[in-house]
């Protein structure tokens, strides 16, 4: 099918979601590590738009935005179905990732940023976003439904290990056991399938990253006061 090239950084939660979805396929591919504060011409060159990773290289192709590169991803690659067969259901899986790139992922690295009242709202903002997949995942094992994770479960994949290190270096609490037990639950199974953990950075590593983010952040805010 073709040779294939990821250009992401281990740090980034939208790159592991990539990964995830090349191995679960049986997919080889070529890892190429970006430097998040020093930008390569390979990356502008091949995602002159948003000029960020992850960035799919498929025959010399490139896409970019993750959701699209999995269902790119998918679409090229039949084993191993992300996506539910059902058109219904392939919409829903579709709407709940767009929120949870658009609600919860943004809303926790707005509270993440955020200082004082305006980081008490940002949060309670996030927990009510993360309320509507509370919902989402009661009853079942995994997003998709099943026994095997899916497109969704990929999507959501960030929470076990990203959200924890966001919440310690932004000084915050948002996944709560007792508030979400059906995410918690969904939490504990995602992360013991050997594959998904593959793709885990250290999570020290990932805290100090997210540590110089909010410093270099909150300086060049203060930079422009």
């Amino acid at each position: 099918m073709g040779e294939v090239k990821v250009i992401g950084s281990s740090k980034s939660l939208f790159c592991a979601r990539v990964e995830w979805a090349l191995k679960l396929k049986g997919v080889e591919y070529e890892y190429l590590q970006e430097d998040l504060w020093n930008k390569s011409t390979l990356l502008l060159k091949h995602n002159p738009v948003h000029k960020k990773v992850p960035v799919l290289i498929h025959d010399d192709k490139p896409i970019a935005e993750s959701l699209v590169i999995l269902e790119y991803i998918d679409e090229t690659w039949k084993d191993y179905p992300l996506l539910p067969e059902d058109p219904y259901e392939r919409a829903m899986a579709r709407f709940w990732a767009k929120f949870a790139d658009e609600k919860c992922v943004m809303g926790a690295f707005v509270a993440f940023l955020k200082e004082g009242e305006e980081k008490e709202k940002a949060i309670e903002s996030a927990l009510e976003s993360f309320t509507f997949l509370e919902k989402q995942i009661q009853g079942k094992k995994f997003f998709s439904g099943d026994d095997n994770i899916g497109y969704l479960d990929l999507v959501m994949g960030w929470i076990p290990h990203w959200l924890n290190a966001i919440e310690e270096a932004g000084g915050m609490k948002l996944m709560d056991a007792q508030k979400f037990p059906s995410l918690h639950e969904w939490t504990q199974n995602f992360i013991e399938i050997p594959l998904i953990k593959e793709c885990f950075p250290p999570r020290d590593a990932l805290v100090n990253y997210f540590n110089f983010s909010l410093s270099y952040n909150r300086s060049m805010a203060a930079a422009k006061q």
